[in-house]
């Protein structure tokens, strides 16, 4: 592992450090640390592994984009952009929650740069193990943690980024990210009952 991603990932823990995740309640950074090993599996590009390590950094920390420009340069920060959503301070999340979606999803649909697209699946194909694992536990009860609380919302989103992806559908990470998907959203489950397969 070279000196870029030894300092990612320091630089990762220290600005998730006491953060847990909605999902799972397990420390934050065991999710980009998961981002990076789905990226390492699909390229060996030390800025695209960079970023996937940081693509929260910027959006659920005091870190800006600019902090990660200055210590990881342009690229890694351009990678991470593209994932980083515009908050609102000061509007409620849960009404900003879909336009937010909206902006995002655009810079991945208009970019072919295989990097970006690697970052992403590698964010989502996590953030969708998570909710697998919480929808087998809980039941759909577990969308009420989020800004919006629509299931149906997610499932949009979800389907959307499938699209956005589609480039990378002859990888296993991708199928992977469309089985969960579809689980997810068209079972039916019981909620603290598990499912069956």
């Amino acid at each position: 592992m070279g000196k870029l991603l030894d300092d990612a990932i320091k630089f990762a823990v220290d600005a998730h450090a006491g953060q847990t995740r909605k999902v799972g309640r397990t420390p934050y950074i065991v999710h980009p640390l998961e981002a990076a090993a789905i990226a390492g599996a699909l390229t060996q590009d030390d800025e695209i592994i960079a970023a996937a390590i940081l693509h929260d950094v910027a959006e659920d920390t005091p870190y800006t984009l600019e902090d990660i420009r200055e210590r990881f340069g342009d690229r890694v920060a351009y990678l991470v952009s593209t994932e980083t959503e515009d908050k609102r301070p000061g509007l409620p999340r849960g009404d900003t929650w879909k336009i937010r979606k909206e902006e995002t999803l655009a810079k991945l649909v208009e970019t072919d740069d295989v990097g970006v697209k690697i970052m992403w699946i590698a964010d989502k194909l996590s953030n969708i193990r998570s909710y697998y694992a919480a929808v087998r536990a809980e039941g759909d009860g577990f969308f009420d943690r989020f800004n919006q609380k629509d299931k149906a919302m997610h499932e949009w989103y979800y389907r959307e980024i499938l699209k956005g992806l589609s480039t990378l559908k002859d990888t296993a990470q991708y199928a992977e990210l469309k089985h969960l998907t579809n689980v997810v959203f068209k079972r039916k489950w019981e909620s603290n009952k598990g499912g069956n397969e």
